[in-house]
């Protein structure tokens, strides 16, 4: 392990260095290393995300709702905020405890904990075991947090929204993926019956999908396990003023990009007769996978390249006045029947478009360190601020939809006119944002 040296703090001879204007030659990437942790990165979406397309019909098998379809979102939303609420109350000290004892040691207990936790939903048979293995992974899992500070101390101004870019990529590569393996591998047993003959699959019809993304996780511990190194960065407690602006960006965009992750699949799994699109899983799954795959691409090939071309504010102010109109597509789709695919495909640009909100953002997260040596704790409260966010999203959206639903309030569309409102407020943050981002090389 490399020994850091001292900790500095920086003081008004530090030199800054403006992103987005900077002449520098660009460092180039340490591949391999970037790499790993991409490859722990996607791990995460892959495991959380797959249990999308299935959550409301495995919701209904259970019949906890007693036959009342427009009560499936309630608990649905439960099981898919449960994760976010124990990381949110956990993720902080995962981070300051990687400061003191490595980055490595607490990205294994993470991946461990999401494996052994997917693996235990898919054995689930009642809502309570559900609950419990989803609480599970969220206490163990303070990985987000961790690898972007290994993203952090891997790059400096001239290549860090390529890094951060590769993030947001990976991530939408997860949440492609993740959807398509839940919506092709659940009941097994009807669609390869050949293979999957025997009582176990018809008892646990969702463990196919979540032995898979578990298995992504055992690769992903491999990689870390033989050949991610680190450097042990020591860590210091210190907030300044322009944190917090960066950070309430972060935490909104989190709880509407949740939000909207959450009314997707409860929406087009909804019945046609109370406003939703009535699609099977397997459906919600390619859908949701082509999402994630178009936001993957753009993230890949043009984040770094617009944020030079435009700067990281300009940018993030498009990519948030995206979600209103975003959400706007749900109500067009459950009124204009023969718009339905022309409105998905409007949903499928704006989710590519608002996608480039969390490269951004990232990015003002670390230039408001004010040395590289506190962004452990920076990041950590970051990951806290989005992951009490995220706890909070699919809860807050699916309840507002069931209600919306129950109570026919705007025609059962209020539930999205509320996050339009939202929308308005994180436009309002973005604002606030520096115009000119300064990004700390030492």
């Amino acid at each position: 392990m490399i020994t850091a040296d001292p900790p500095r703090i920086a003081s008004e001879t530090t030199p800054l260095v403006p992103v987005g204007v900077s002449k520098k030659p660009k460092t180039p990437l340490p591949k391999f290393q970037i790499g790993i942790l991409m490859m722990l990165h996607v791990t995460e979406p892959i495991a959380s995300m797959s249990i999308f397309p299935y959550i409301n019909q495995l919701i209904k098998e259970l019949g906890i709702t007693g036959g009342d379809d427009a009560a499936v979102g309630y608990y649905a939303g439960i099981i898919e905020s449960l994760f976010f609420v124990m990381q949110s109350l956990t993720v902080l000290k995962w981070s300051r405890l990687s400061d003191r004892i490595g980055r490595k040691p607490v990205l294994s207990i993470g991946l461990l904990g999401t494996c052994i936790s997917i693996l235990c939903f898919g054995l689930s048979t009642t809502f309570w075991s559900l609950v419990v293995s989803r609480c599970m992974c969220g206490v163990l899992n303070g990985n987000v947090g961790v690898l972007k500070t290994m993203i952090a101390e891997l790059t400096d101004s001239t290549n860090m929204a390529q890094g951060f870019s590769l993030m947001q990529v990976f991530w939408r590569v997860g949440t492609f993926v993740g959807p398509l393996m839940g919506g092709i591998f659940e009941h097994p047993q009807d669609s390869w019956p050949g293979l999957f003959a025997p009582s176990f699959w018809r008892k646990y019809p969702y463990f196919l999908p979540c032995a898979v993304a578990a298995g992504f996780v055992v690769l992903a511990y491999l990689m870390l396990f033989f050949f991610l190194e680190e450097v042990d960065m020591p860590m210091r407690s210190l907030l300044t003023p322009t944190i917090v602006i960066p950070i309430a960006n972060y935490a909104m965009i989190s709880i509407l990009d949740i939000s909207f992750r959450t009314l997707s699949p409860l929406f087009f799994s909804t019945p046609m007769h109370l406003g939703g699109l009535g699609l099977s899983p397997s459906s919600i799954g390619l859908w949701l996978a082509l999402f994630g795959i178009a936001d993957g691409l753009l993230q890949a090939l043009f984040f770094a390249k617009i944020v030079d071309w435009i700067g990281p504010k300009r940018l993030f102010c498009v990519a948030v006045s995206c979600f209103a109109p975003l959400m706007l597509m749900f109500p067009i789709m459950g009124i204009v029947d023969h718009a339905i695919t022309f409105a998905l495909l409007g949903q499928l640009v704006l989710t590519v478009i608002w996608g480039s909100a969390f490269g951004s953002i990232f990015m003002f997260i670390t230039a408001s360190a004010p040395a590289k040596n506190v962004l452990g704790a920076i990041n950590g409260l970051g990951q806290t601020s989005a992951s009490v966010a995220r706890a909070i999203g699919p809860a807050l959206a699916t309840s507002l939809f069931a209600f919306s639903k129950e109570h026919n309030l705007l025609n059962g569309n209020a539930v999205f006119f509320i996050f339009i409102v939202l929308a308005g407020v994180l436009r309002w943050l973005a604002s606030q944002l520096p115009d000119e981002m300064q990004v700390r090389d030492e």
